[in-house]
């Protein structure tokens, strides 16, 4: 009666003993804040399990324009940041929020706009006199309005053009305050231009009307960063696996799974962890 009562009790402690080390090996995951772009062109649905198939550690994303994406690392609910502004990024880094800023891959942004292209701006390469000619028309121009890295191209891209958005806008210029599917859907509706990244517009499944009107500029270059948030600021950030992590996207098994992420014959993004002015 004794040995038995021995065995079950071991038997139950080693069970114990499983079932915390399985729910410790559950609970190891990252949480990711990044651009929308990442996730809706459908990158992380390869890159992801990639990584997790490696290191045993799975990733939580956030996904939210560069803007908020920074912010939600700020506020200590994530451990790492992967978007698409630098000069964000950069500020981020000098206000003590990052540790060390890692380039992973680029695309570019593109054009779009509804084929009857009442701006006339088709084909054009100069992205700055499209954008010039839009706001002269008055042309129908959907914006992100929501502080992401595209956001922050467009805006950029205004002031490259010339233009006082403020002095000019009106009924023509419509802020949503969305993500770029939501944007393009919109744009799709009112017969508007707007600005996407490639990558996004490739995996956009309800182009209606839409096609590329303006691209190949070097302006619309379009570079992904990667950092870790500083444990410093934020104690509660998972230092070792979040590292881990960047290690892997700019190692060359993850530059390898983002070069090889294609839809059709299209690469949708172009890794160049190895560019250090990137």
């Amino acid at each position: 009666m004794l040995r038995r009562t021995f065995v079950q009790a071991a038997a139950s402690a080693l069970v114990a003993i499983g079932l915390s080390w399985s729910a410790h090996a559950e609970d190891r995951f990252i949480t990711v804040a990044s651009t929308t772009s990442t996730q809706d062109s459908g990158l992380f649905n390869v890159l992801l399990p990639a990584f997790t198939a490696k290191t045993g550690i799975t990733v939580k994303v956030i996904a939210q324009g560069t803007g908020q994406a920074l912010d939600t690392a700020r506020r200590g609910d994530a451990d790492v940041v992967f978007v698409h502004a630098k000069a964000q990024e950069l500020k981020f880094l000098a206000d003590g929020f990052g540790v060390k800023r890692y380039p992973v891959m680029y695309n570019d942004f593109v054009v779009v706009g509804p084929k009857s292209d009442p701006a006339g701006i088709s084909g054009s390469k100069d992205v700055a006199a499209a954008f010039k000619t839009i706001a002269d028309k008055k042309a129908p121009f959907v914006s992100r309005g929501d502080k992401s890295g595209t956001n922050t191209a467009e805006l950029n891209l205004w002031k490259v053009a010339g233009v006082d958005l403020q002095a000019v806008r009106g009924e023509w210029y419509r802020e949503i305050g969305q993500g770029m599917g939501a944007t393009l859907n919109t744009a799709n509706a009112m017969a508007a231009y707007t600005l996407s990244d490639r990558g996004t517009w490739i995996a956009f499944a309800n182009k209606g009307d839409l096609g590329v009107v303006v691209e190949g500029d070097k302006k619309l270059f379009n570079q992904y960063g990667v950092m870790l948030v500083n444990p410093a600021k934020i104690p509660t950030v998972k230092v070792n696996d979040g590292q881990a992590f960047i290690d892997w996207l700019v190692s060359p098994e993850g530059q390898a799974v983002i070069a090889g992420y294609h839809i059709g014959d299209k690469q949708l993004f172009f890794p160049n962890a190895n560019d250090p002015n990137a």
